[in-house]
């Protein structure tokens, strides 16, 4: 697909996803919204592909929505909104969803909706020069449609505050919280991503994926007999899977997983 507001890459096994609309500080409206569902779709289930990385052209991450597709939101009925707001929606889970696992590498501020993005990422590296905020207080509106994954990021605590008060906080605010993994000088950022993503792209594929859905699933369900079993029915059938038993193989052969050989 001809992307307009995104830059999409592949080098060996990792794409990057690069939001692409510096003049507008990356704010995204219902075509970068739409691109973005569908990158992450496309990529999500192309075999070859084994992590993605999100970043950004120009000097902000990603300023939220874009100006005048608020306008064109102000004129819409409820049902519009609602159907709109569900588009968005949509595009935030298919990030948080994607198989492959996903590297926010946030160079810039990143404000409102843009939170949004960087909290659906799996992996977030931030620069010592990006700034947060959450906005939409000062709008008369809530963060609500990326709520899930911001309170997930921040936690419940924090965002108590910065819901409420829509303050902007640094990005040392963002990793003591949680929503940030890694804060570095701008220079060392690219780096930084280069050697995580190297890290996940020396992991068994199938792990990776199935440790991705493992943290989706257990977070936040009662210790019960239900979780007991569920666990013990995972690592048994990963056990017995090909790459698992490659795996393993290959470490008490003390040789390069095939995974590697590629």
């Amino acid at each position: 697909m001809d992307y307009q507001t995104l830059d999409i890459s592949i080098t060996g096994t990792v794409a990057t996803v690069t939001l692409n609309r510096p003049d507008l500080r990356n704010a995204f409206n219902e075509h970068s919204i739409a691109e973005l569902a569908l990158a992450f779709d496309e990529l999500g289930q192309n075999e070859l592909v084994r992590a993605i990385v999100l970043a950004a052209n120009g000097p902000a991450f990603c300023a939220g929505a874009d100006l005048n597709w608020m306008k064109k939101m102000a004129g819409f009925s409820r049902d519009e909104n609602h159907a709109d707001a569900l588009r968005l929606a949509d595009m935030l889970y298919t990030i948080y969803r994607c198989p492959r696992p996903v590297v926010a590498k946030v160079q810039g501020d990143c404000y409102a909706g843009g939170m949004g993005l960087v909290a659906a990422c799996d992996i977030v590296v931030a620069s010592e020069a990006a700034n947060f905020c959450l906005s939409e207080a000062k709008l008369g509106l809530i963060p609500a449609t990326i709520s899930p994954y911001v309170i997930k990021a921040m936690g419940e605590q924090a965002a108590r505050r910065y819901f409420l008060s829509a303050e902007r906080f640094d990005s040392r605010e963002a990793k003591r919280m949680g929503l940030a993994h890694e804060v570095v000088p701008p220079e060392a950022l690219d780096e930084t991503v280069a050697g995580i993503v190297a890290t996940l792209c020396r992991n068994s594929p199938h792990a990776v994926r199935e440790a991705k859905k493992l943290v989706r699933d257990m977070a936040g369900r009662a210790v019960d007999e239900a979780l007991l079993a569920d666990t013990a029915s995972r690592i048994a059938e990963i056990r017995a899977s090909d790459e698992a038993r490659e795996g393993v193989a290959a470490f008490l052969e003390k040789r390069k997983p095939s995974w590697l050989e590629n």
